[in-house]
């Protein structure tokens, strides 16, 4: 049998689908490239024995609540509840770190944050009129979601690299002008992804107070709360004082991607037909039960056995990374200044902004940076980063770029920004010709000498 294309679901073929698949292809195609493109935590801290160390924490502690032998095998080996096995221990985490108080009931633990984005979106959007609003620049992921369950979006862009509550409170008018529902908005509040922003706590608070003026519900996507030092922003939902607040969160960038554990927080109340009421969770797992049936309970039982390890701090667990993070983003930062300096940024027309600590920061280009621009990067100059147009739902961000410092080696950014410096040089020649002669200069002066390779026999890979 040989299906036609326009018998299957539209989403299918969406662009949106194809993004990730891109990227891994431009890496495996340019194995010594330095990549700026994974959004994945450094692996340098991971150690294969801690593993088996928090399977044997979390199996005493079931021991010590009773469990017996029987019990404590049911826990590493089969199915669980949907809901999940250790919700109690995410609550006990999100009140030691955050001093936010939710019963475990209102937890859900999901398959990573990207089934809980599924899960919430399903139950949420019920008509062709609910419609999502998208902070833009966004995760990819929450765009593929939406395309997936058929559900409208509309971008709020940000300006100069920062949300504006007013222009979400527009954004809510307008909808609402035109007979649709503006069901929530998502936002991803801390070291955001793509761009790097943290919200301050002037504009959480407008957002919170907008989102119950407008019955609006917030979709605060957390994982990279963790991915910087020092003090941080009251979470959203330690905030929330109207259950406006839908928090979605995973370990993949704090404990370990590969458990694939991530959860939602949904304590909204529901109330039935018949007067009765539950909470959103309930609902969620009901869907969950349809879709993954349970989250891995090997899995659960490696986060569940390092969270005990910390008693429940894991931003005390994540210390070291997050400071790698911010050594690494200064690092960057500090090369940027090294090989494009102010006065020749201001001749290309380039920027950036400057996070402080997180995975991620925009590098703003005079050119268009799209996927050809990509593949001439990775094969002629050896750096590999993605464009930021990749994530916006419906254009823009063409001349921008994103660069993910989580996973590289001092050596590596140092040599990685180089190259992209270089790029960079080139193509903003080829769009200003008159250029082209003061960039060869430059880029001699800066090496003291002759312009070099693209270098590729260094650490990249």
């Amino acid at each position: 049998m040989v299906l036609d294309s326009t018998t299957l679901h539209s989403s299918i073929e969406d662009p949106v689908l194809d993004r990730m698949n891109f990227l891994n292809e431009i890496t495996s195609s340019y194995p010594d490239a330095v990549s700026f493109a994974p959004g994945r935590p450094y692996d340098g801290f991971f150690e294969v024995e801690e593993i088996h160390a928090h399977l044997r924490r979390y199996a005493k502690y079931l021991e010590s609540r009773g469990a017996g032998p029987a019990e404590v095998r049911d826990g590493f080996y089969q199915y669980g509840p949907a809901a999940g096995r250790i919700r109690e221990l995410i609550a006990y985490w999100l009140r030691q770190d955050e001093g936010l108080e939710v019963a475990p009931e209102a937890i859900v633990v999901t398959v990573g944050a990207q089934e809980a984005m599924f899960l919430v979106l399903r139950a949420l959007f019920a008509t062709p009129e609910d419609v999502l609003l998208l902070v833009t620049p966004c995760y990819v992921g929450i765009i593929g979601a939406a395309r997936l369950l058929d559900i409208p979006v509309v971008a709020v862009p940000e300006r100069d690299g920062r949300l504006v509550v007013a222009d979400v409170d527009g954004a809510v008018r307008a909808q609402r002008a035109a007979g649709r529902r503006p069901r929530a908005v998502y936002v991803v509040p801390d070291h955001a992804n793509p761009t790097g922003s943290t919200l301050d706590l002037a504009t959480r608070t407008a957002l919170l107070e907008l989102a119950e003026r407008h019955g609006l519900l917030v979709l605060e996507d957390s994982p990279y709360r963790l991915s910087g030092p020092g003090p941080r922003q009251p979470m959203l939902k330690a905030l929330d004082r109207s259950r406006s607040v839908v928090q979605l969160g995973s370990f993949s960038k704090t404990l370990f991607p590969g458990a694939r554990i991530g959860y939602v927080v949904a304590d909204q109340e529901v109330r039935g037909g018949r007067g009765g009421v539950r909470l959103l969770a309930r609902d969620l797992a009901r869907v969950k039960s349809m879709v993954t049936v349970n989250t891995s309970s090997l899995s659960q039982a490696a986060a569940a056995g390092a969270l005990l390890g910390a008693d429940g701090r894991l931003s005390v667990l994540n210390a070291r990374a997050a400071e790698h993070y911010r050594r690494s983003m200064a690092s960057t930062l500090a090369q940027l200044e090294r090989w494009l300096p102010e006065g020749r940024r201001r001749e290309l027309g380039v920027g950036w902004n400057r996070p402080e600590g997180g995975f991620f920061l925009t590098l703003r280009t005079g050119f268009r940076t799209g996927a050809a621009a990509l593949e001439r990067s990775a094969r002629d100059f050896g750096v590999i980063w993605t464009p930021m147009e990749f994530f916006h739902p419906y254009g823009g961000g063409e001349q921008d770029i994103r660069l993910s410092i989580s996973y590289l080696t001092p050596g590596q950014v140092a040599e990685g920004v180089e190259r992209l410096a270089r790029f960079v040089e080139a193509l903003s020649g080829e769009r200003r010709p008159e250029g082209t002669h003061r960039a060869r200069t430059y880029r001699a002066a800066a090496h003291g000498g002759d312009v070099p390779g693209t270098g590729t026999e260094s650490d990249a890979s």
